[in-house]
């Protein structure tokens, strides 16, 4: 038995189990509520037997792949088929617990390498994990693992995406290898059939960025019909036909295909014959046997493309549906079969009911042959491969060169340059990535120290021409920063790729991605995935808020601390000191190694046991740094999120809570208040996103019944007095921390900004938004009113 035919049998039982996988979801398993569940039966099947000649014969252990989004039922079987995945799961497709609708690191159970479902993002990961594949063998790691294929399976609608093709650049400006993606050309979308002549598009853009493109449109069937008399003509017929009627001509069968043929070609001898001598069913076969749905040919092809580490791009043409009733349909995308068309499925596909799942039920070959084949695979002979990378010792402490007045951006670069210099392990594992605003985030010194990197060296030419110059941009194999063109997305995808190598690598990276703040809002698809495949690193986003203040609305942050307490995976900080920011970062190097698989248990207390990612929100703007010694309990409750800078005394009527830049401000308002009021209290807010987590884990702690159970914000407020009011300020929407006051149900007044900046000093705009230090204590006043203060007016 040639494995051939054992492969073209496993090709039908995978499209079977995926098949009927999806319509068990939608026609059998009750689902309560009656809604429809969906699964992509179309698009799962044009993918089956590239995913076949792949995961069956030409992947091995080292190769990675992001499968497109719509062909997860056919991952799933697949993964069954290897035994990494259980029928329990799979009759649960869509389900609570069950396989996910698209492939998922962190909620499956077999072997997902990438996330994949927002689509195009898995895509671009497979380029930017071949970066990191580079650079970790360029430093001399991982030796025992061979360099794998980087793959990527595409829908050629999924091509529509902007971030695919800002990665191709990043590629070729780095010097990509090792990367394969395969574009499935069914030539079908969502709601249309693509343009005509789209495959010659990708073909000169790819080459155009030094690909190999490997086109693959005609099968072993459709070749020997060409080679035969009046095969030429057959051809010429095949390439100029149109989208739209080949896969219409696919759905009406071979009684369609004759007629229009004939119509078309008859009458010319050879080629009369060539059709005329196939019966229906032979006809619609050869018609079908495009490249994409041909085992000999994928083969073939895969193997090729093994032999050189070039990137290579294959446009498979494959037909949306193949070997299903929905074969060719424009309306196919999210067509489900009837419960009539299953049962003649199955007959085809000689399984019995009730025996839907047995994974060699109805084969034309003995089980025996399919096991033995399944167990030399090559992709699982080393089992799972996930790994678990050592962690990089922390140093007790960050150093940094303290100064009377500093920003935190300022701070960020000298505790980067501190560790520069040192020889520490820390050192020698972090890499650092920004979108070309490297010197502008204060990156410049910690490139002088450790150099960008390359695969090749190349010199500084300034330097090499005696041009004075503050920054030595020298490119080495050594070098430990990954300078990025300006796209945000391209940003997180890297940060992503790297946040995952001691995964895929066995390598541990620490790395530190730069960029202005408000663009975070330009990649937040990229980071949001980052974050859903449990992918480690730390985002310095950095100036923030209308502090920027010249720079107008366009560069000033609003809503960004919202999205830094609501994504998952992430914890948000904002100090306002540098002595602050050095205990949070330090903090942050140890949660981005903490082991153990993202989970979603909801008692979970801040994801401390399982780590996560980390953003600090930072500002350029100069204030006056505290001289204070840092206690172990003072750096916890850094962490945890708020400190008082000024305990609150029996009597207070108001208490200011703020947090980053605003930090001179409610300084100043509390004094002020200070002169008749007593007990004034100011809460230093390190992180509101570590504040309410907490809050919120502890009262679903209480709920379940763990009474005892009390969040850090419960027990700093605890100490408030009941009457007495609260203020809040921050840099950004005051939602941020309007939710103080349900901690213990005090009045509150939450200060911020709501609408779109504009140019102005930082005073103008402070005043504007009522966040400066007249602002904070005229609403106090409103809030619990005391004495006038009498010079308020002059503030």
């Amino acid at each position: 038995m040639t494995d051939l035919k054992i492969l073209g049998e496993l090709e039908r039982k995978v499209l079977w189990l995926a098949t009927w996988m999806i319509h068990n979801a939608n026609h059998i398993r009750d689902n309560g509520d009656g809604l429809k569940v969906g699964g992509h039966q179309a698009s799962s099947a044009s993918l089956a037997t590239i995913m076949t000649a792949l995961y069956f014969h030409a992947l091995r252990p080292e190769d990675r792949v992001a499968v497109k989004p719509h062909a997860s039922p056919i991952f799933h079987a697949i993964q069954y088929l290897l035994g990494n995945q259980t029928r329990e799961k799979m009759e649960n497709f869509r389900g609570y617990k069950g396989v996910q609708s698209y492939p998922s690191r962190t909620k499956d159970t077999d072997d997902v390498d990438f996330s994949t479902g927002s689509v195009g993002l898995g895509v671009a990961q497979t380029l930017f994990s071949s970066l990191v594949q580079d650079y970790v063998r360029a430093k001399g790691w991982a030796p025992d693992l061979p360099e794998g294929k980087m793959v990527a399976l595409i829908g050629d609608a999924e091509m529509d995406e902007g971030n695919i093709f800002e990665a191709l650049l990043e590629g070729w400006k780095h010097g990509l290898r090792n990367t394969w993606w395969v574009v499935d050309y069914n030539r079908q979308s969502l709601d249309a059939v693509v343009r005509e002549g789209l495959w010659a598009r990708f073909e000169t853009i790819f080459r155009n960025f030094g690909w190999d493109v490997i086109v693959l449109k005609h099968g072993k069937l459709q070749q020997a019909a060409f080679a035969e008399a009046g095969g030429e003509k057959l051809r010429d017929w095949i390439d100029a036909c149109s989208n739209q009627l080949y896969s219409a001509l696919t759905f009406q069968g071979g009684a369609a295909w004759r007629k229009r043929l004939m119509d078309d070609l008859g009458d010319q001898g050879a080629v009369s014959r060539l059709i005329e001598k196939r019966s229906d069913e032979e006809l619609a076969e050869l018609m079908g046997n495009l490249g994409g749905h041909d085992l000999p040919s994928l083969i073939e092809a895969f193997e090729e493309a093994r032999t050189h580490d070039r990137p290579a791009c294959f446009i498979a043409y494959t037909i949306k549906g193949f070997g299903l009733p929905l074969a060719g349909h424009k309306d196919n995308h999210a067509g489900l079969m009837t419960s009539t068309q299953i049962d003649v499925l199955r007959r085809s596909m000689n399984v019995s009911p009730g025996r839907e799942w047995e994974p060699f039920e109805g084969l034309s070959v003995t089980e025996g042959e399919a096991r033995a084949l399944l167990k030399q695979v090559p992709f699982t002979r080393r089992g799972r491969r996930r790994f678990v990378a050592e962690a990089v010792p922390v140093p007790e402490r960050l150093e940094f060169g303290p100064q009377p007045s500093m920003s935190t951006q300022q701070g960020f670069g000298l505790l980067m340059h501190e560790i520069a210099k040192s020889d520490t392990p820390l050192a020698d594992r972090i890499v650092t990535t920004s979108p070309d605003v490297t010197v502008s985030t204060n990156l410049g010194a910690w490139v002088n120290r450790r150099g960008l990197f390359s695969r090749e060296t190349v010199a500084d030419l300034f330097k090499a021409e005696r041009i004075p110059s503050t920054y030595n941009w020298a490119f080495s194999p050594k070098g430990q920063h990954m300078e990025l063109g300006i796209a945000e997305m391209n940003l997180f995808i890297m940060l992503s790729a790297l946040g995952l190598s001691h995964s895929i690598f066995n390598e541990r990276l620490l790395p530190v991605g730069t960029l202005y703040d408000p663009f975070i809002e330009r990649g937040l698809d990229a980071l949001n995935y980052a974050c859903y495949q449990d992918a480690r690193f730390m985002i310095i986003a950095t100036p923030s808020g209308v502090t920027l203040a010249p720079e107008g609305g366009a560069h000033q942050s609003i809503a960004t601390p919202l999205i830094g307490m609501a994504q998952d995976g992430l914890a948000s900080f904002e100090p306002a000191f540098v002595d602050e920011l050095s205990v949070v970062m330090r903090w942050a190097f140890e949660y981005m190694q903490r082991s153990g698989e993202a989970v979603d248990d909801h008692l979970t207390w801040l994801r401390d046991a399982t780590g996560g990612s980390a953003y600090l929100r930072l500002s350029t703007r100069m204030i006056d740094q505290p001289k204070r010694e840092m206690s172990p309990q003072l750096e916890q409750s850094i962490i945890n999120g708020a400190y008082w800078m000024r305990r609150p005394g029996p009597n207070a009527q108001v208490i200011v809570a703020y947090t980053g830049a605003v930090a001179p401000e409610a300084i100043e308002a509390v004094g002020l208040m200070s002169e008749d009021r007593r007990d004034v209290g100011l809460l230093a807010i390190t992180s509101a996103d570590r504040l309410n987590a907490g809050w919120t884990a502890a009262q679903r702690a209480r709920e379940a019944g763990l009474s005892h159970a009390a969040s850090h914000i419960e027990r700093l407020l605890a100490e408030v007095p009941s009457y007495c009011g609260i203020v809040t300020v921050i840099d950004g929407h005051p939602a941020t921390l309007g939710w103080l006051g349900s901690v213990h149900g005090h009045r509150t007044r939450s200060l911020g900004v709501e609408h779109f900046g504009q140019t102005g000093s930082i005073a103008d705009l402070y005043r504007h938004y009522g966040i400066d230090a007249r602002g904070i204590v005229a609403s106090a006043e409103t809030l619990t009113p005391g004495r006038p203060i009498r010079n308020l007016r002059a503030i």
